[in-house]
């Protein structure tokens, strides 16, 4: 049994050196792309500075615990108040529609003392209706 000698300028004859140069530039960048883009990704933004890219601390997450709890009290006491105006808003037209009927049965020049204390009534409830809207619209004052 003979060996065979292989003569390698056989085998990459048909391939130029540019050709093989191209080819192992490439071998290498796909070995290269996925541990630097890995470390590109790792190193985070870089515009940023260091306090907006930190973890909140102990005293930072108590803030935001209480600001939540805060805006959940508000947010209760804003749906007690909301009931509460619906209440009276209903009583304040049941006392108008009372005022009214009893005016409309009167002569034009006279007022029971009843009607005057119904009178009465209905602008301390709407005093009051008026107070409670504006406890739950904190902005009112500052937009007149």
């Amino acid at each position: 049994m003979k060996l065979q000698q292989i003569h390698f300028k056989a085998i990459f004859s048909p391939w130029t050196k540019t050709s093989r140069i191209g080819i192992a530039i490439g071998l290498v960048a796909v070995a290269i792309i996925p541990t630097v883009g890995k470390a590109l990704l790792q190193s985070g933004p870089r515009n940023l500075p260091e306090f907006l890219n930190r973890l909140p601390d102990a005293n930072d997450e108590e803030k935001m615990r209480q600001q939540k709890q805060t805006q959940q009290d508000f947010e209760a006491a804003n749906a007690a108040r909301k009931k509460q105006v619906a209440e009276q808003t209903a009583k304040l037209l049941k006392l108008a529609t009372d005022l009214k009927e009893e005016v409309d049965k009167t002569g034009k020049d006279t007022l029971s003392l009843d009607s005057i204390r119904k009178a009465d009534a209905i602008e301390k409830l709407a005093h009051n209706i008026k107070a409670k809207l504006t406890e739950s619209n904190p902005g009112y004052h500052a937009q007149k």
